[in-house]
């Protein structure tokens, strides 16, 4: 089975490692999801991601954050799929639970957070939401 939105199998793999209180996630690493696990660590999201090379594409192991039993990610949500891509302009990058959430977008200067895209003045694909 060839997967066709291989971020939309990652966030469920974290949603379901989450829901069952898994200390720890193994998912396919990709250059994308490397960029987006950077971001979730700074963000505070998650404790940590480590890289294990294996002879194909390789895994990366997250490793989740729980505080006071409670999960630091609530909710990950793909926006834009291969089926509807969802870009937005510089101006009108949304903001998730009033500045509360995250979004994640990829940009021409990277992937990077919703406020930095404001920062930066720069607009592009929302690729997913976190809170």
């Amino acid at each position: 089975m060839s997967r066709t939105d291989l971020l939309a199998d990652v966030f469920t793999m974290i949603r379901n490692a989450i829901m069952a209180k898994k200390d720890a996630v193994d998912i396919p690493a990709s250059n994308s999801i490397k960029s987006i696990l950077q971001i979730l660590k700074k963000e505070n999201y998650i404790e940590d991601f480590k890289l294990i090379e294996d002879k194909l594409q390789g895994r990366a192991r997250i490793y989740l954050k729980y505080t006071a039993g409670k999960p630091a990610i609530r909710d990950i949500k793909r926006i834009s799929r291969p089926g509807l891509r969802v870009y937005a302009h510089s101006k009108k990058i949304p903001v998730v639970l009033r500045g509360r959430g995250l979004a994640i977008v990829s940009s021409s200067k990277g992937v990077m957070t919703d406020k930095e895209a404001r920062e930066l003045k720069v607009g592009g694909e929302i690729i997913a939401y976190v809170w």
